[in-house]
Formats: structure tokens, sequence, C-alpha cells
């Protein structure tokens, strides 16, 4: 019993790095945000796209409405850019060094359970690319940096 217990997380140690590595959008995200995002954060649920939540967004603040997370480039630019590392400020844990033990705000929808919430999360952090999250903003907000050329570099974002 013990060297099968010992042999299970020895395998699991080796299949993880590699199950990270065949994280994708088509396969992995996009089901998990249309699970959990897209009653707020889709065109059906009449979510703002990014320019436009830019344009008027105090009036999307007051409704609570966010920008829409419902397809690749939408994510993308909340990753990347334009507002680079705010889809990572949103769903942290609160772990990240900026976040001061607060998660994001939206880290609760990433499941109904804790264990959901880390499995999803986790997901998402190998689908950027190991080392790529960050809560960096484009240009230095506050306390916040911008983001560098190198912890751009580490973004991978399988489709």
């Amino acid at each position: 019993m013990k060297r099968s217990l010992l042999t299970t997380i020895a395998c699991t140690a080796i299949a993880l790095p590699a199950m990270a590595a065949d994280v994708t959008y088509r396969n992995d995200i996009a089901p998990m945000f249309k699970a959990q995002c897209a009653e707020c954060h889709s065109a059906d649920a009449k979510a703002p796209t990014l320019q436009e939540y830019k344009l008027d967004q105090k009036k999307y603040d007051k409704e609570k409405v966010g920008p829409r997370t419902d397809t690749y480039e939408n994510l993308v630019m909340l990753i990347a850019y334009p507002d680079s590392g705010a889809l990572m400020r949103r769903l942290d844990d609160g772990t990240s060094t900026l976040a001061g033990g607060k998660p994001g705000n939206m880290y609760k929808n990433l499941g109904s359970t804790d264990a959901e919430r880390v499995k999803n999360l986790a997901t998402v952090k190998a689908w950027l690319g190991e080392g790529a999250w960050n809560l960096n903003r484009w240009s230095k907000k506050g306390e916040v940096p911008g983001i560098t050329k190198e912890e751009q570099d580490k973004l991978v974002l399988k489709y």
C-alpha cells in the first residue's frame, strides 16, 4: 500500500508539467469560462467589449458589469494588452505579491468550492505559461508596476 501511494505521487509529479503544457484555450479555458463567467461576461449577458467598457467605464462600473471574456481575443486583451494583468488581478487567490493577501473580486467565481477554484486557477496559470502569472499593468499605476518585456515573453496562451 505504501509503495503504491509513493508510486502514484511520483507519477503525478511527473505528469503535472506535461498536463500543463497541453492546456489550450479551445479545450480547457473556453469551456471553463463559459461555465464560470458567461452569465455576466458574454455577449448573451450584454457584457461590453473591452473597447466599449473603456469608453464608458463609469457607466459599466455603476451597473457592476465587466468586459466580455467569451472569446480568445477578449481574454488576450485582459492578459497581455491593452489591459495587461486585468484578468490576473481579478482571478488572483490573494497569494501574489501585489495582492496583499486579498483575493481578486472574481476569484470566488472560479468555482463553487475551494477545491474547484484552486483547480481552475491552476488551469488558467498553466495556460498562461510557467512564471507568466503576474498582476502588473501595461504602465505603472500606483503600487502596481508596468509589465516588462521578460514578463510578456513568458505568456504562452495556446489556442
